[in-house]
């Protein structure tokens, strides 16, 4: 592909009946062929041919991680199993695994929209690209992957782990971008660090970030590092993977949704109402041309606002303040782990690296947070200077965000590194309560 697509610069109206014309083929494929969807529609007192206006699809039930879960392994495909040429699913490590297929169709959309994507956020024809996404039934590495090969770039399947042939690999066959998670980009930048390479001496001009949430402070961080644009990308297992939503190179303000694919709603999360575009609610997704698995009214649990178009016609999101399953209750104050990262990164002596530690003692919430130096000021930081960092942060937190907290700043190095995967954040002791 070289450059835009049509419908990227196609009219509000257009765009529109193009998602009136797919969601009506959507809800009737699911609806024949799926006996979830039909039972659930039943059950809602809706049908098919309800839908007249994109409004009305408001009146259709959501379907949630827990349906995928109970339907595990292939009772939500809409096709026969045969017909399917993919299967991907999540890690599992939150309980069962959510397994998800598509057809060669299925395949062939998800690599336009990540090529899509890729272009959108400044890859071109001919570039090269280094995935460190993990491959296998994992879908960032091979999503990736299909899409760069789509755009016509040359692709370096990488995949996680391995840091030191990660940065001998971008050294010798200096690639343009990097496809990676945020946190394990850091990892490679230390490594980089550690051989003496300067930032402005790596090829890398791009990189594409997904798979966990990161806010403005990382990209900033991950920017100097590694002197490059960072943009987000956005996907998720159960709606296709990477390539939902990804940001422009050109305004980098948020990433801009693939409408003509995937129909998204903001919803009350304690309500399930529908709120209007830019307003702070729940993010929900409907497929529009899935055949194996489609999805209706998924809610995503992640927390965020529509937003208007800017470089392209379609709707972009803003940037996730944390999900409803990751949202933690401290003392009766609700906090996400992306606010507290977001206090750490304001002092630039702190790496993006930390953990979140939750206990309970004589039936209060304790919160100890574990961060470290930059490693150029982990040797010469004193004691007494690491625990006015300390103070400071304890400061910030407690006035921004409303709890206390025990902090402690480490040396460079001293909490594990994420090799493959999403970085692990929050190590939550306290008792489950029954």
């Amino acid at each position: 592909m070289t450059g835009l697509e049509p419908i990227e610069t196609a009219s509000r109206d257009e765009i529109a009946a193009l998602q009136l014309e797919r969601l009506k083929w959507t809800l009737r494929h699911a609806h024949d062929n799926v006996p979830h969807y039909r039972k659930t529609f039943a059950e809602k007192g809706v049908h098919p041919d309800d839908l007249q206006t994109l409004a009305d699809l408001a009146k259709f039930p959501f379907s949630t991680k827990a349906d995928l879960r109970q339907n595990y392994p292939y009772g939500l495909f809409a096709v026969p199993r045969e017909q399917v040429a993919r299967i991907h699913a999540s890690s599992g490590t939150t309980g069962q695994p959510i397994v998800v297929g598509y057809t060669q169709n299925d395949v062939n959309t998800w690599a336009q929209v990540v090529a899509r994507s890729i272009y959108a956020a400044g890859g071109r024809p001919g570039d090269s690209c280094h995935v460190s996404y993990g491959y296998g039934l994992f879908t960032g590495g091979l999503g990736a992957h299909y899409g760069a090969e789509r755009l016509g770039c040359t692709v370096i399947p990488m995949s996680g782990g391995q840091t030191e042939k990660q940065v001998q690999m971008i050294i010798d066959l200096k690639p343009d971008f990097i496809m990676v998670t945020p946190s394990y980009s850091l990892v490679i930048a230390e490594e980089f660090e550690r051989r003496g390479i300067k930032p402005q001496d790596i090829s890398l001009r791009l990189g594409i970030f997904g798979a966990e949430p990161w806010g403005q402070g990382m990209r900033q961080e991950i920017e100097t590092k590694l002197g490059i644009d960072a943009l987000d990308i956005y996907g998720l297992t159960e709606v296709i993977g990477p390539g939902v939503a990804c940001e422009c190179i050109e305004s980098k303000d948020g990433p801009v949704i693939w409408e003509d694919h995937f129909y998204p709603e903001i919803i009350n999360p304690d309500t399930g109402e529908v709120v209007a575009d830019g307003e702070e609610g729940e993010l929900v997704f409907t497929s529009l041309s899935k055949e194996a698995m489609p999805v209706i009214r998924y809610r995503t649990r992640d927390l965020t606002r529509l937003l208007p178009p800017t470089s392209r016609s379609f709707r972009r999101l803003a940037r996730i303040t944390g999900r409803s399953d990751d949202m933690l209750i401290v003392r009766g104050v609700n906090v996400f782990p992306s606010q507290i990262e977001e206090q750490i990164l304001r002092d630039k002596r702190l790496s993006g690296n930390y953990q979140i530690h939750l206990s309970r003692d004589n039936h209060l919430d304790q919160v100890e947070i574990h961060c470290e130096l930059q490693s150029y000021l982990s040797e010469q930081t004193s004691p007494s200077e690491r625990d006015a960092m300390a103070k400071q942060l304890q400061d910030h937190i407690k006035t921004v965000i409303g709890i206390s907290t025990q902090v402690r700043i480490m040396g460079f190095d001293s909490l594990p590194r994420t090799l493959v995967g999403k970085a692990r954040r929050v190590y939550d002791q306290r008792p489950k309560q029954n």
